[in-house]
């Protein structure tokens, strides 16, 4: 089993480094890396660490997520937050976009959707976590008007990898989540009294509303709840604390790929 899951289209540009991390649990192990969860912030940290030390010159960016549509540019060098036990994040964002280099960003789920951006002619990279209320919001509309206002960037430039999140084979929500997707095209299937939503489709017709190249954006295709060996899945884990992350950044030397 591959120990990180990587996109075909990123992993294409030197200077572009992504990885998602994986469960590999064992009766004894998780390898978890949400400090807000209910298990011992010890533990997390040296989790934390072990993906640290893949890139020891990359300072990570970590968030405090809050299903927003609030987005932070980071505009210059930061001490790493990821292996701080006070967990010094950035409040209040669910989405970061920077142009400098040596950062990683990075975003923490276990079923919301994951998404990875990068513009090679501009070198910009950005993450998203976007759960239902996040994709309401249209936190991937509103990251690449931020890319293009900010950093001049082309949307048709812009390469996206969605990564693992819970898909609509066992995403069961009620009308007053459903509703507010009812003028998208296949982004639920009725079932009974509830509806089957298709985050990830909804996720890449606002990525093409955008501007983006359908060619440019590469879908994982995993469900999290279905592949809950390798992710954490909050749904299908009956509300687990485990979270898995999405790390993308610019690498102002590029080194050998990590193995994955």
């Amino acid at each position: 089993m591959k120990k990180f899951y990587t996109f075909n289209n990123l992993s294409q540009h030197k200077t572009c480094k992504h990885f998602i991390t994986k469960k590999e649990t064992s009766e004894k192990y998780s390898f978890s890396l949400a400090l807000h969860t209910n298990e011992d912030k010890q533990d997390i940290i040296n989790n934390r660490n072990k993906i640290n030390m893949l890139f020891p010159t990359m300072q990570f960016i970590v968030a405090n997520q809050t299903h927003s549509d609030n987005i932070t540019i980071i505009s210059h060098q930061h001490n790493s937050w990821l292996t701080d036990i006070n967990n010094h994040a950035i409040e209040d964002s669910d989405a970061l976009i920077t142009d400098q280099k040596n950062i990683m960003l990075t975003i923490l789920t276990a079923d919301c959707v994951p998404i990875l951006l990068f513009d090679p002619k501009k070198e910009i990279v950005a993450v998203i976590h976007a759960g239902w209320k996040g994709t309401a919001q249209q936190i991937a509309i509103k990251t690449i008007e931020k890319m293009k206002e900010n950093f001049q960037s082309n949307p048709q430039d812009i390469i996206a990898g969605v990564a693992p999140s819970i898909g609509k084979c066992c995403y069961e929500v009620d009308w007053n989540v459903a509703k507010n997707f009812k003028d998208i095209d296949n982004a639920y299937d009725k079932k009974g009294d509830k509806y089957m939503l298709d985050l990830p489709h909804i996720n890449k017709i606002q990525l093409l509303e955008s501007g983006l190249k359908e060619d440019n954006i590469e879908l994982s295709n995993i469900c999290t709840a279905c592949e809950v060996e390798e992710y954490f899945s909050y749904r299908k884990e009956n509300g687990c604390s485990g979270r898995f992350m999405s790390i993308i950044g610019l690498e102002k030397n590029p080194t050998i790929p990590i193995k994955v």
